[in-house]
């Protein structure tokens, strides 16, 4: 069937989507020559994740397009849509954090990591910055010399910071223009690289306080202007246009690929950016995905890219709308290279730890598959439930997929019964999942494991019966220690003892453990919110409007007892405040 589909496919340029025998899209690519691409998928000998992809492909589909550029914007979409298993998952959890001078007539410095792209403007925005904590404690220490607006709204008596002197009440004080300008020109001109001022004030003030024999406070000092240092990193390499660019590399061995990006702001290298993924796809398409996708990640778009010779500048210019250019000599080209030679280090001292994190993950999930006698095991989904004597029930739900969380799959289930009942709280939740996929015909899993006994398997296989699904549940057995020793397998159960020195039983330990957690962490979630809520109404003067609107911005009692009263003041008035912060001083939360 997929010769003769071959034979068919046009020299158009366009998007490719690989199916498995499911109908499941495994994979989207996209190729200037439509015809040419999927015949190498066919007709030739791959290695690694590409002969693993091609053993998978049971069909495949295309889309014709008009040019280059429209089948990179569809390639993207479709991957954002199906999110194929084989396509290189370029977002992470990693976001880089900023440092902001709002565009405001009294301006305030904040740490920011989610950036609102909506708004489109980012006219004050540095970074982004290596070190979250060295970037906090700049901009306290930018606003301890420089006492901007600290509230989010105006209030209307002068704060905590202005009796300690790092704000100048604006909210009561006619504070001139020219003043509120000077600070902010001076923030700016440190935020773009130009520390020296700052550091001659701090070191002079350092030497002072050595000499009056205040050591603690010249220690203190001191360690602000290496946090200082830290923030704005000098390298080696400087470029004096103070042009804000990314620069782009790329290395290749053993069927892997390490994709580098260097950050340079201010004239210097700033931070850096590293990810390795299997090669499944042409390097340049690789490369060239990576780098459209890059900036999906709150992350702000440079002036100037600087990339390898082998991407295709024109169509990442179009699609990014920001210069790209491949330099040839020069100070550019040098940066390209050390983005490349930095690529190549980070792989080839990573490539042992991939290994055996593939032994680990993708061999030990093989392993499961051979050993339960199943076609396919890309998809796993575990169950755990916790309560409190029958209150807070609760089940949580992990997903592995090729033997590695997906984390993004995790859900979430608040149960109806109110007692203590294990196997009912069992069946609502596989009833409640599984009825779920058939009606909105999600992704099945291939295989559901209960962190619980034979009661619960038993439970679980006679919903997933009940719905006419066919697919197999087995459990994890404890020892006396509560740690996995076995699998409870096959109909009828038998057990089958796992090697606590395998890669498999470390595998079925971290599934364990990772569902174990979500769900208790959601379990004491729901308990705390429960105390704050039982809090709140034993305080007169907090109604219904003012109890949600706490409950929506302090999900718990310990954030409560952190919060100052000024902050509290924002949404209570005085004496209300007063008396919630003397009954949270006095309130001893149960410790679990």
């Amino acid at each position: 069937m997929i010769l003769q589909k071959l034979l068919l496919v046009p020299t158009n340029p366009g998007c490719y989507l690989m199916k498995n025998k499911d109908g499941i899209i495994i994979y989207v690519g996209k190729a200037k020559n439509l015809k040419n691409r999927l015949n190498s998928y066919f007709h030739s000998s791959h290695t690694g994740k590409t002969a693993k992809l091609v053993s998978e492909i049971a069909d495949f589909e295309y889309v014709v397009v008009g040019s280059e550029i429209e089948s990179l914007i569809l390639e993207i979409n479709l991957i954002k849509k199906y999110d194929p298993k084989y396509n290189i998952l370029l977002r992470d959890d990693k976001s880089y954090p900023y440092i902001e001078l709002t565009d405001e007539e009294v301006p305030r410095l904040l740490v920011v990591r989610n950036l609102n792209r909506k708004k489109g403007h980012h006219k004050y925005m540095y970074g982004p910055y290596p070190n979250v904590t060295a970037a906090r404690k700049t901009v306290n220490l930018l606003n301890r010399l420089y006492p901007l607006r600290k509230c989010n709204t105006y209030n209307k008596v002068p704060c905590l910071y202005y009796h300690i002197g790092q704000c100048l009440g604006y909210c009561q004080n006619n504070v001139s223009k020219d003043k509120i300008t000077m600070m902010k020109n001076e923030i700016i001109q440190f935020l773009k690289g130009d520390d020296e001022i700052i550091k001659k004030r701090l070191k002079e003030e350092m030497l002072l306080e050595s000499s009056k024999m205040n050591y603690e406070k010249a220690k203190e000092l001191k360690d602000i202007i290496d946090d200082i240092e830290i923030t704005l990193t000098k390298q080696k390499v400087e470029i004096n246009d103070y042009i804000d660019r990314d620069v782009f590399g790329y290395y290749v061995q053993n069927g892997y690929i390490s994709f580098q990006v260097l950050f340079i702001r201010g004239g210097k290298i700033l931070e850096r950016h590293s990810k390795i993924v299997p090669l499944v796809d042409e390097i340049n398409e690789e490369l060239n995905n990576y780098i459209a996708r890059f900036y999906e990640k709150d992350l702000i778009p440079p002036k100037e890219i600087l990339v390898p010779n082998i991407v295709s500048t024109d169509t990442i210019e179009q699609y990014l709308n920001i210069p790209v250019k491949i330099p040839i000599k020069g100070v550019k080209k040098q940066l390209v290279d050390m983005a490349n030679e930095n690529a190549k280090v980070a792989l080839t001292t990573q490539f042992e730890l991939i290994k055996r994190d593939e032994e680990k993950t993708v061999d030990a999930n093989e392993e499961l598959r051979k050993i339960l006698k199943l076609e396919k095991l890309d998809r796993i989904e575990i169950f755990d439930n916790a309560h409190l004597f029958g209150t807070f029930n609760v089940s949580g739900m992990v997903v592995f997929k090729d033997g590695k969380p997906s984390k993004k799959d995790y859900r979430k289930f608040k149960i109806s019964i109110d007692k203590n009942d294990d196997y009912g709280t069992m069946r609502e939740v596989i009833y409640r999942r599984y009825f779920r996929i058939l009606k909105d015909n999600l992704e099945r899993p291939d295989l559901i494991i209960v962190d619980g006994g034979v009661g619960q398997i038993n439970v679980a296989r006679s919903v997933v019966s009940s719905l006419n699904l066919n697919i197999p549940v087995v459990g994890l057995k404890k020892d006396n220690h509560h740690s996995t020793n076995a699998l409870l397998a096959f109909n009828p159960l038998i057990e089958l003892p796992i090697d606590k020195k395998s890669s498999l039983f470390y595998l079925l330990e971290r599934m364990q453990d990772e569902v174990h957690n979500f769900t208790i962490n959601y379990h004491k979630t729901l308990r705390s919110k429960g105390a704050v809520a039982s809090l709140l109404d034993s305080i007169d003067g907090i109604g219904e409007k003012r109890k949600n609107e706490l409950l929506k911005k302090y999900k718990s009692i310990n954030k409560l007892k952190s919060v100052d009263i000024e902050e509290l003041l924002q949404i209570l008035p005085i004496g209300v405040a007063k008396e919630l912060k003397e009954f949270l001083n006095s309130y001893n939360e149960e410790k679990n």
